[in-house]
């Protein structure tokens, strides 16, 4: 059987670029928005109010951090059709992650109140606290269907490389969540309410907006037959995909909540410093994402075109850039973060214990930035059963890292094992990367 054909493309550092900082703006919304959500609540001077909000926000993130794959399996898998100029097979892979996101929002809008009572339970907050949280999560659940439709058009847009219109797609999400919830919550009085009902009426205008500019581009094309769209093995291959990284995001988030766990026993002063100092890693987290992002849409786009010159180059380049702008990152940290942390807090013990912190919350971005950018060559690559196993195994490291260090060193040891756990992800998928190579351009 012959192979398919090479088909080469140059990837430049404009290319790069080109989606790297629009995604990297468009990031950099999603913070924004949790400011003001929290600012409006904040305004109305009721302190369990805004606990409901902040722990209704957190059940709501982690259980849709988990569908996030919809997203990147998506990007992959378009960007090796667009490499290989498969028009059928870009909208076969839109239209799989489309069933699976809307047969998911459906279930988890429906499950809304199950999710709000487990919420609560973990939560042990109290009674108005709780009420509070019900009401935010029972509205914003609503949203499922959209959130996760918006997550298969944000992957298909992506995998085209088209940063531009990600990043406008984001902008009208946020955009019209946070004027939104200015009006509904603060100006007309709804309070929580009105935070919940904005983020619904965000979805719904983004995934509207989506989903036209995706027909409207289908429409183009030549009829999608029946036989790709119904095909069982890509399918199988978009849910085997799917499950190995949503395995690694629950292990990611893991890792995080382990990591705040430890840093209770060690005293409230440590969590207070602790959640103080992970907005920094947090914030640099979202410039990294832009250019891992590249690297899925370019890795992708060169698996399917057969060309490896491409391929080496697409992770040379963004690796390159991510180290850039992780080193800005740290030395940003190191200038200005005792300026944003007296900015965050007044206490002054919290205050002096992140001050001493700080050098190691200032090298995560460095220490994390190639687990960053392998994750997204991998997952561009569609090669997510390694970047799985790659995980499960520095999970253990980091597991092993956070008892003995954090037993010996208190604090101290609670940060070398977070920087133990970024180093072995990325250096782990590195080690790998040469036999995938060389097996994928055989």
């Amino acid at each position: 059987m012959d192979q398919p054909a090479i088909r080469p493309f140059e990837v430049t550092n404009r290319l790069v670029l080109s989606i790297a900082v629009p995604m990297t703006l468009a990031y950099v919304t999603t913070p924004l928005l949790g400011i003001t959500a929290t600012a409006v609540v904040g305004q109305l001077g009721d302190a369990a109010l805004l606990g409901g909000l902040a722990a209704g926000a957190i059940v709501f993130d982690v259980v849709f951090t988990t569908f996030n794959f919809l997203r990147s399996g998506t990007t992959g898998l378009v960007a090796q059709a667009f490499g290989r100029a498969d028009p059928a097979g870009e909208q076969a892979a839109f239209w799989h992650a489309f069933a699976i996101a809307a047969v998911s929002g459906i279930v988890l809008a429906f499950l809304g109140p199950l999710i709000a009572i487990a919420g609560s339970w973990f939560m042990d907050a109290g009674s108005r606290v709780t009420e509070a949280m019900h009401l935010y999560i029972g509205i914003r659940m609503l949203a499922a269907p959209f959130t996760l439709i918006n997550y298969a058009v944000l992957g298909y847009v992506l995998g085209r490389g088209q940063g531009g219109l990600g990043l406008l797609l984001q902008i009208m999400l946020n955009g019209t969540n946070i004027v939104l919830c200015i009006l509904l919550g603060l100006e007309l009085g709804w309070g929580v309410a009105g935070v919940a009902w904005a983020s619904v009426a965000g979805e719904f205008a983004a995934a509207i907006v989506g989903m036209t500019y995706v027909l409207a581009r289908f429409h183009r094309l030549p009829p999608l037959p029946r036989s790709r769209l119904f095909d069982r093995k890509a399918f199988l291959l978009m849910v085997s995909m799917n499950r190995d990284i949503m395995i690694r995001s629950f292990s990611l988030l893991a890792a995080f909540a382990l990591f705040t766990r430890q840093g209770a026993q060690e005293g409230t002063l440590a969590l207070a410093a602790n959640a103080v100092l992970m907005n920094f890693f947090l914030v640099a987290g979202y410039f990294l994402d832009g250019f891992a992002t590249a690297a899925e849409q370019l890795a992708g786009r060169a698996i399917g075109s057969r060309y490896r010159f491409a391929f080496d180059r697409a992770v040379r380049l963004t690796i390159i850039w991510g180290f850039g702008l992780a080193i800005a990152s740290s030395a940003a940290c190191l200038l200005f973060g005792g300026a944003l942390v007296r900015l965050i807090t007044t206490a002054p013990d919290v205050r002096d214990m992140a001050y001493a912190f700080m050098p190691w919350a200032a090298l995560t971005p460095v220490t994390g930035v190639l687990a960053f950018q392998m994750d997204g060559v991998f997952i561009g690559a569609t090669w997510s059963r390694d970047m799985r196993n790659m995980m499960l195994l520095s999970f253990v490291v980091y597991l092993a890292a956070l008892i003995g260090l954090g037993k010996a060193f208190g604090n101290v040891g609670l940060w070398a094992a977070l920087h133990i756990f970024l180093i072995v992800r990325g250096l782990s998928l590195l080690s790998v990367l040469p036999a995938r190579i060389r097996a994928a351009f055989a």
